[in-house]
């Protein structure tokens, strides 16, 4: 079976989607063969288009932007839909891992629908969705087996999709967030995460407190 990995983050390096296709990767490999197309480093060519409408799946990991699909990925998918239209060799399940940085993976929703709906337009079928809360917190949890500690809830919704994916099959989509409690996120991200990033563009923590 042909599988495509299309990581639609913005980030051309080190992003939260990356993250979540290697953790998939070693759970879909056996038997199957593997593409990866990587759009945020350039636009896909027209061949790739033509490879797409030629896999029997399509894996789509992207974060959550304004409750929505990332534009240049959006912008892909209408790309794609047209080729379907008059390329596609075969039926086509589409799943998607996606991540947002609010702590509640429910937020993830309405990107859930978007994709179904471009999913019915397009005329493939629409197989699975996993949403991560807290996303950011994927990068330091490199030394953590998936399945444990704070990847709890991410290890069975992968292994899940996994199955799906395996069977071309449609599952129940699964939006949860991490086995960490939501203070312990809140303070770590804010430490960590907001006040690094403002001291970085020049600015103070309370900077970040200041109203308009």
């Amino acid at each position: 079976m042909n599988i495509a990995l299309i990581n639609g983050s913005p980030k051309p390096n080190g992003s939260n989607s990356g993250i979540l296709l290697s953790m998939l990767e070693p759970l879909i490999a056996d038997g199957n063969e593997l593409h990866t197309y990587t759009p945020n480093k350039r636009p896909l060519a027209p061949g790739q288009y033509s490879e797409l409408c030629g896999m029997d799946v399509l894996v789509l990991a992207f974060p959550l932007y304004y409750d929505g699909i990332p534009s240049h990925l959006f912008q892909l998918l209408v790309t794609l839909e047209g080729y379907l239209k008059t390329e596609r060799e075969r039926e086509i399940y589409v799943y998607a891992l996606i991540n947002n940085g609010f702590y509640e993976g429910q937020q993830n929703h309405i990107a859930v629908e978007i994709l179904k709906n471009w999913c019915a337009r397009a005329g493939v079928h629409f197989g699975q969705s996993i949403g991560q809360g807290a996303g950011e917190m994927l990068g330091s949890l490199d030394k953590v087996p998936l399945g444990r500690g704070p990847l709890k809830n991410l290890g069975r919704a992968m292994h899940s999709l996994a199955e799906s994916i395996q069977s071309r099959s449609a599952g129940e989509s699964l939006l949860f967030s991490p086995n960490f409690p939501r203070f312990a996120w809140k303070f770590y991200s804010t430490r960590s995460f907001w006040h690094r990033t403002a001291r970085e563009n020049g600015l103070k923590p309370k900077d970040l407190r200041r109203r308009m």
